[in-house]
């Protein structure tokens, strides 16, 4: 069943760049950015990974983490993490757990090819893990400033 608005999520736990295991609830008390990508070092997806990178401390101010989803192993994390100096944890999905309850896990078509994959998709829940927006089908350019103001025009502490 996918995540509906309003909605507390319900937990989950996957790897990080690290190995570590790392739970949604541990983020509890903290506005939470959550973005699933398809695909570390891709150009959309590098840019994508950048611009919240650069807006990192402006979400931080906001008292809001940030969490990068894809299906990518956890050492191509760290390799993307590396390269880009991205100051912010990503998650490995492999099994598509998060991306499958988050309703992003989607049938894709490029250049005539069908294959399952992720849907560029931004989620922001509240500091007790309710979900109170969702950006489906992003666009990359702007995305993160869209993000970044609505979570100051509607932040409640």
């Amino acid at each position: 069943m996918q995540v509906e608005l309003g909605t507390k999520v319900k937990d989950f736990t996957l790897p990080n760049q690290n190995g570590e295991e790392v739970s949604l609830s541990d983020f509890q008390g903290k506005y939470v950015v959550l973005y699933f990508y398809p695909k570390d070092m891709t150009p959309g997806c590098t840019t994508e990974a950048c611009d919240f990178r650069d807006q990192h401390e402006r979400f931080r101010e906001l008292d809001a983490v940030i969490v990068g989803i894809s299906p990518d192993p956890e050492a191509r994390h760290q390799k993307f993490i590396d390269k880009h100096e991205l100051p912010f944890t990503l998650l490995s999905d492999e099994n598509h757990q998060a991306a499958d309850q988050f309703g992003v896990w989607k049938l894709k078509k490029n250049f005539g090819k069908e294959y399952y994959g992720i849907e560029r998709s931004t989620f922001i829940l509240d500091k007790e893990g309710k979900l109170i927006k969702e950006y489906r089908k992003v666009r990359v350019k702007d995305h993160v400033v869209d993000a970044l103001n609505y979570l100051k025009e509607n932040k409640a502490d």
